[in-house]
């Protein structure tokens, strides 16, 4: 039995391998983390504008995260959707972005099953 120690480190193993992937885009560091916060809480339902997106991330500024959502949108993991009346825009997900959440999440399951 591995200790919790261990499953950790295979499943970055596992996961870096999910980011070498040539169907996957290239994330650096503070894209991938903005990806983990909004699929957080896509999962618990919520709608994130932009404005919320921005404001996410207490020591990222607003000026970077926006940039990033320009670089992560171009990369096809992230859409904007307005709401009724088009004045507001929310960050939603992508088939890219399910993808690559869909493999991370086998990456987690084959580290379990060791």
């Amino acid at each position: 039995m591995q200790t919790p120690s261990q499953l950790y480190m295979l499943f970055l193993s596992l996961a870096q391998g999910v980011r070498d992937l040539p169907e996957l885009p290239k994330m650096d560091a503070t894209e991938e983390r903005l990806m983990h916060l909004f699929a957080i809480a896509w999962f618990s339902g919520k709608n994130i504008g932009v404005m919320d997106a921005m404001e996410m991330v207490e020591d990222i500024s607003p000026r970077t995260v926006h940039r990033r959502l320009k670089t992560l949108r171009a990369k096809g993991l992230l859409a904007l959707d307005s709401d009724h009346s088009g004045t507001k825009k929310f960050v939603v997900p992508t088939e890219l972005t399910n993808k690559y959440f869909s493999q991370m999440g086998n990456c987690l399951l084959k580290a379990t099953e060791n």
